[in-house]
């Protein structure tokens, strides 16, 4: 078996890998990496312009941490060995924009019907958006009591749940590189169709190019089902798989060479 790990694949690992370990060690110094360096929605008084790419190696937790690094070497290096270092890096970081941008979209459409809703039943917005821009410090020392006093205090006609979906989605980043993977997966199912992998639930042998479709439609399926709870960016995954998509079949189109 050839162990060997293209350049860009490694580097991306072991960048991912720093990034995820100084995360928790800057946790304990009260310094909360997600909310520096994860993706806010741009109208939140959060977003910083370097968060579109600074995003794209934070990870939520160990198991997404670990899934994405395993299908980053997994797909990655066969996709790099394949396209060489200048497209791949174009792939990788197109894909994670293209994340960005679906996600992004998707919220905009979805709050821009809470807002109008809100600004009907004439709630507070200026001081939701105060709310919002909290440093995560000042956010702590917000007992519940303040909250529920604050909500208690709405104008009647008030749609108190909107009004926290809309908070919630200013003051929540996106993390990860599951765009940008889901990219190099689409890259690796186009380029290798007849590849068996082996799954891990179950486990049974597929081929990439009905694995890769059925991933797509899951992630299509629990983007609009918009379950509770559910903190997946499904509609991020979705931008990484289509902007690979395009690109990659515009090298085909051009003749490039998987040499």
């Amino acid at each position: 078996m050839n162990r060997y790990i293209p350049p860009v694949t490694k580097n991306l690992l072991i960048l991912n890998t720093i990034f995820f370990v100084g995360k928790f060690l800057l946790l304990m110094q009260g310094i909360d990496l997600d909310v520096v360096l994860g993706a806010f929605f741009p109208a939140s008084p959060n977003f910083k312009w370097y968060q579109i790419i600074s995003h794209m190696f934070m990870h939520g937790n160990f198991m997404h941490f670990v899934f994405n690094m395993f299908a980053l070497w997994m797909f990655g290096s066969a996709v790099e060995k394949a396209l060489g270092i200048k497209k791949y890096l174009i792939l990788y970081f197109v894909c994670g924009l293209g994340a960005f941008v679906l996600y992004n979209l998707v919220n905009f459409y979805e709050y821009k019907k809470i807002y109008e809703v809100l600004i009907e039943q004439g709630a507070p917005l200026g001081e939701l958006y105060s709310y919002t821009k909290l440093s995560p410090i000042e956010a702590k020392n917000i007992t519940i009591t303040d909250v529920k006093e604050w909500l208690n205090a709405m104008p009647s006609g008030v749609n108190v749940q909107l009004l926290f979906e809309l908070f919630r989605g200013w003051r929540t980043p996106m993390i990860g590189a599951s765009g940008a993977i889901y990219g190099v997966l689409v890259a690796f199912g186009m380029m290798y169709p007849n590849t068996v992998l082996m799954l891990l639930f179950p486990p049974i042998p597929m081929k990439a190019k009905f694995f890769i479709p059925i991933m797509i439609i899951l992630e299509l399926f629990f983007g609009f089902q918009n379950q509770p709870g559910d903190n997946v960016a499904h509609f991020a995954h979705l931008g990484g798989a289509i902007f690979g998509f395009f690109l990659v079949r515009h090298w085909l189109k051009n003749r490039y060479r998987w040499n």
